[in-house]
């Protein structure tokens, strides 16, 4: 069953926000099977509770990142092992939280507008299948609040994708 978001949590702190946006996905995805139609939704509810600048998914294929369902503007459609915050989040299997994306080495700039970046690389059987890549236009936007909720919405979306 699909749930609406109701518009008073975008007045909630950072971590009630996560905590009913962990709710809203299960809700959403509990009975959904296809992986895009539960990133592109997850895209969605993402960009609406937090009005992140961009928010997506990158998909493994064929040794590289391709563009998966997302919500903002224009974005890199490929981008390469190790390379960019992206590349290297899934090559260290690790969350990236990056204050600012002019101060990391190798940036990849998809959009002049982002500032800070974090991205988090879905993994199942210790293999990473996806990354989560959110921008903001802030400098310094991201905290470890993010990164703890962030995580979770990635464990949730590798469990149900892979059941």
């Amino acid at each position: 069953m699909e749930k609406e978001i109701n518009p008073e949590i975008l007045f909630l702190e950072k971590e009630e926000r996560y905590k009913e946006m962990l709710s809203i996905v299960r809700a959403v995805i509990e009975n959904e099977k296809d992986m895009i139609a539960n990133m592109a939704n997850v895209a969605a509810i993402l960009k609406e509770l937090f009005s992140f600048l961009w928010v997506g998914f990158y998909l493994i294929k064929e040794k590289e990142l391709v563009l998966g369902p997302f919500q903002g503007q224009l974005a890199c459609t490929r981008i390469q092992f190790g390379k960019g915050v992206c590349g290297t989040a899934w090559e260290k299997k690790e969350i990236l939280l990056v204050p600012d994306v002019n101060k990391f080495p190798g940036h990849i700039a998809c959009n002049s507008k982002s500032s800070s970046e974090i991205v988090v690389p879905l993994i199942h059987d210790n293999e990473v299948w996806a990354v989560l890549d959110i921008d903001r236009s802030e400098i310094d936007s991201f905290s470890p609040t993010d990164s703890l909720y962030l995580n979770k919405l990635g464990e949730l979306l590798s469990n149900q994708t892979f059941k």
